[in-house]
């Protein structure tokens, strides 16, 4: 009879346990999902409301770093480091 009493009580108070615990998983992952989907949608409309004047400068800037590394390998002289930086920043 105790035995009865017990799983009576106990059963019911360890599913509604894991119930609440499924459901907290559940809503971690559907904030994680809504964060993710918030966060894709503020980058894109930083992306279309940026400037195509500051693109150009990042990829100036990649390509003289890339001079940079060319030179300091020995691949290319100085003078030709020099010629090519001119010509990025000239155009």
């Amino acid at each position: 009879m105790e035995k009865i009493i017990f799983f009576g009580l106990v059963i019911p108070i360890m599913a509604y346990v894991l119930y609440l615990g499924g459901m907290a998983i559940m809503n971690g992952f559907k904030s994680k999902e809504a964060n993710r989907a918030e966060k894709e949608e503020a980058e894109n409309d930083t992306n279309q409301t940026r400037d195509t004047d500051s693109e150009p400068s990042i990829n100036l800037s990649d390509e003289l770093s890339k001079l940079n590394d060319l030179k300091e390998k020995g691949i290319i002289s100085q003078e030709e480091f020099e010629k090519a930086k001119n010509k990025l920043l000239n155009n």
